[in-house]
């Protein structure tokens, strides 16, 4: 296994601070010490705190979009791409709870930052690969005719909702326990004749 690069053990660092002290509660002198880079070394990758910020939310929304890219190379149907769709989101969230927490409690801090254009970008990058791999079944007719935005809110957000709560420690179901029970909702809602 490759060693983890000087900024990938920055944003670790930095995640470490926030998940214990929160956004606010997390100075630069935490990261630094945390990570055991030089002021040097952090300026250098990220320029300053919400750099950092908005550097860990991008990177954990691209670890879920590259398992979903690889889980797109090999879904061979309609439904086993919306399966995917949440299975892999459970199973990111499931196995990086700090970050998905982060991640949740974020957005909207990142997007008003001096890398929200930047955030919006990726988000859009993301989506049109969703739909990229979506496109045949969708031409072939085998979903609903749903908005793009409302198709993605459909598959997604009951899984997204649970894991908020799951991640808030307010369930007592465990969030890998009802994954197929929520791929099977996503599927249902929203292929033809469903």
């Amino acid at each position: 296994m490759a060693r983890p690069s000087r900024k990938d053990e920055i944003l670790q660092a930095a995640l470490a601070c926030v998940t214990e002290q929160g956004v606010d509660g997390t100075t630069i002198e935490m990261i630094r010490d945390r990570s055991g880079a030089s002021i040097g070394s952090l300026y250098h990758h990220f320029g300053n705190k919400e750099r950092i910020i908005a550097a860990l939310y991008m990177s954990g929304t691209a670890q879920y979009a590259q398992m979903l890219q690889r889980g797109f190379a090999s879904a061979d149907s309609a439904e086993a791409c919306v399966r995917l769709l949440v299975t892999s989101y459970i199973d990111w969230v499931v196995a990086n709870p700090d970050w998905a927490r982060f991640i949740l409690h974020s957005r909207s801090r990142v997007e008003a930052g001096e890398m929200g254009d930047a955030l919006r970008e990726a988000n859009r990058e993301h989506f049109a690969q969703i739909f990229a791999a979506l496109a045949e079944y969708r031409q072939q007719g085998l979903f609903k005719a749903l908005p793009d935005d409302c198709f993605a809110s459909v598959v997604i957000g009951p899984t997204q909702d649970l894991a908020r709560n799951w991640l808030a420690g307010r369930t007592r179901s465990e969030l890998r326990d009802c994954r197929e029970l929520l791929a099977q909702i996503a599927w249902d809602s929203v292929r033809n004749g469903g």
